[in-house]
């Protein structure tokens, strides 16, 4: 398993191997102690969560409010997904900016990003399946989004496909409005949850 942080400090992108005979194929998509060992703390395993998306479907930019917001680790097991990290802590040096991983079940990768960092993906190809791991469980009262057609963030989202979105999706604000309206998580209090995860092995 091959591990390299992202654009977006906090989150990792992870490829792994694949083993493949006449049978079909064998991987490992998740192993605790490489996340632990990127992170510096391991994920607290609390909810698992799997959804399928016909080509062109958007869904995010999803964050929850810190703490204990919530980490997630996520790998696409059939089809292809363009996934997308964006730095919505409001202080932050890389604040606004974003990183994008293609996951597809051919070249195997994982995205990990931690909490109070924005996320989202498009579907690639019909019945794209994304399965992703949770530090927290959903508790709708803390959770809010960021249109994903955000012009000022500008997310490269494919020119070829209409993205179709949710209703709630449709509905976010844009990055600055969300900040303007003090709905976004700040840099340093995601930092102060970072050590306080790190300190006690959480």
């Amino acid at each position: 398993m091959k591990i390299r942080e992202l654009a977006v400090p906090g989150s990792w992108e992870f490829t792994l191997q694949a083993h493949g005979d006449d049978r079909g194929s064998f991987c490992e998509w998740y192993r605790a102690e490489a996340v632990t060992e990127a992170v510096g703390h391991p994920l607290a395993l609390v909810q698992a969560n799997h959804s399928t998306s016909r080509r062109g479907v958007v869904r995010g930019i999803h964050y929850a409010e810190v703490p204990p917001s919530q980490a997630k680790y996520v790998y696409c097991p059939l089809g292809a997904v363009l996934d997308v990290v964006v730095d919505i802590r409001v202080g932050s040096p890389t604040f606004g900016r974003w990183d994008a991983v293609r996951l597809d079940d051919t070249d195997r990768r994982a995205v990990y990003l931690s909490e109070g960092l924005g996320h989202a993906f498009c579907a690639l190809t019909d019945d794209a399946a994304v399965t992703y791991l949770c530090s927290t469980g959903y508790a709708p009262a803390r959770e809010h989004g960021v249109h994903p057609l955000d012009p000022a963030l500008g997310l490269p989202w494919p020119a070829d496909v209409e993205p179709a979105l949710s209703g709630k999706d449709a509905a976010a604000p844009t990055l600055a409005e969300a900040a303007e309206q003090g709905l976004l998580p700040s840099y340093q209090a995601c930092l102060d949850y970072y050590d306080l995860l790190r300190s006690s092995g959480q």
